[in-house]
């Protein structure tokens, strides 16, 4: 009789009844949670979702250990450890009959998890699409788990090591994912991605093979006739190992989609946006509006508003920062339109090749008000003006100077911006029209 065939009826009633469900639905529950209590910052952006599941490692490795760590401890807390000794089933057969049921529940809790995140996404997103590369492997990482934990439950006699190895689980994965130097960073599945980055197509599938081949390895050590055996599984992991640690900061490489600019060059400047978020531009654009309809007809602008991860080309201003999600932009929506077309005019005002970003003085904040003006704004200066007579002093100049923009014909206003961002553009603020 084959192991498979020893173990395919009770491994069935295992799977439907006892711990093994319960565990998957805990893994479903927190890692559910988890992601519930941090949507603003996923929900809306297809890649900041893929980030957000395969950072939940992090939670689901050491709780699927946890799991498989009481379950090995059961037949000792239920004192019938030597009654199991004495079965015709072979030890591994009966390790495999407590220990797959809780390692298939854990991953498909996880994979549970992961399809209802996906689905949250969809109505949100807008841009770039799924990123599922990764999830398979990582539910796969976490059922690992939950087998290298039963062998500890079996051989640590404690209600405490389940807990206890959740933690070191935790802190140890969460060490090395934090550590900037060392090739054993590589091997930690819980290594933490950006955004913008993808992993090379067999990433995923080399990182199961070091996780599983480890978890195999331990398994038959404990349980197989033959120990052996051990030897294969383990030598499997130590090449997946070897290849991931050697191949370093190549198992991921850039998305080519976060490196393009989508523009509505319809208005001036034109209006760009990261790829991934294409779908947006509609709207920034509408933010934008009240902006680009005040600047028409008026020169020396840069040519575009850019949304860039480093700064802002030659002419060129840098649009205000979409990520990271769950700030100025969540959901798909921008929380604060008359904030960010504020901004965005800022942007304008501090060219991105200017070293020093010089100070305009009264000329900027009449630009700003006249170009994005808030809502409040005078109550909102007033409070911060105060009693202070200096600080009322200047909020006076300022307020005068907003004033003299506002009142200007439409030519003399648009001769007076054309300079204004003439002085900007040459980074001189001693060049700044007088108001």
């Amino acid at each position: 009789m084959s192991v498979l065939t020893a173990v395919r009826a009770p491994l069935l009633t295992e799977a439907r009844r006892g711990f093994a469900p319960w565990a998957g639905l805990t893994v479903l529950l927190t890692l559910g949670g988890l992601l519930a209590a941090s949507a603003d910052r996923w929900q809306g952006g297809w890649a900041e979702t893929a980030v957000e599941l395969h950072n939940a490692v992090l939670i689901t490795v050491p709780a699927a250990a946890a799991a498989g760590c009481w379950q090995g401890g059961r037949e000792r807390r239920r004192g019938t450890g030597e009654l199991w000794g004495t079965a015709v089933r072979p030890p591994l057969s009966r390790f495999l009959v407590s220990a797959l049921p809780v390692a298939l529940w854990v991953a498909v809790g996880y994979l549970v998890a992961a399809g209802l995140a996906l689905l949250a996404t969809w109505p949100y997103a807008l841009g770039d699409g799924p990123h599922p590369a990764r999830v398979p492997g990582d539910a796969f990482v976490s059922g690992a788990a939950a087998l290298a934990g039963q062998v500890v439950g079996r051989l640590v006699p404690s209600r405490l090591a389940a807990p206890l190895l959740a933690t070191a689980g935790y802190v140890g994965l969460g060490t090395t994912a934090a550590a900037y130097e060392g090739a054993g960073r590589y091997l930690n599945p819980a290594f933490q991605v950006l955004e913008t980055s993808v992993p090379v197509w067999w990433q995923p599938g080399v990182t199961a093979v070091w996780a599983g081949g480890l978890a195999g390895a331990a398994v038959l050590a404990y349980a197989a006739r033959r120990r052996w055996t051990a030897v294969l599984p383990l030598a499997a992991a130590t090449a997946a190992g070897v290849l991931l640690a050697q191949t370093g900061d190549g198992l991921w490489h850039p998305d080519p989609l976060a490196a393009r600019q989508v523009c509505d060059t319809s208005v001036t400047p034109a209006v760009c946006v990261n790829a991934r978020y294409a779908r947006a531009l509609p709207q920034i654009t509408a933010a934008l509006s009240g902006v680009t309809g005040k600047l028409a007809g008026v020169r020396n602008l840069p040519v575009r508003w850019a949304d860039r991860d480093g700064p802002a080309h030659r002419d060129e201003a840098s649009l205000p920062s979409l990520t990271p999600l769950g700030w100025s932009f969540v959901r798909g929506r921008l929380t604060d339109p008359g904030m960010f077309a504020l901004e965005a005019v800022g942007a304008l005002e501090v060219r991105g090749d200017c070293p020093d970003g010089p100070d305009g003085g009264v000329a900027d904040d009449a630009v700003e008000n006249y170009l994005a003006p808030l809502p409040g704004r005078r109550d909102l200066d007033d409070r911060e003006a105060g009693a202070d007579r200096r600080r009322r002093a200047e909020l006076a100049e300022r307020r005068a100077a907003r004033t003299r923009l506002s009142a200007m014909g439409g030519q003399e206003r648009r001769d007076w911006l054309s300079a204004y961002f003439a002085a900007r553009a040459d980074c001189d603020p001693g060049g700044v029209p007088p108001l």
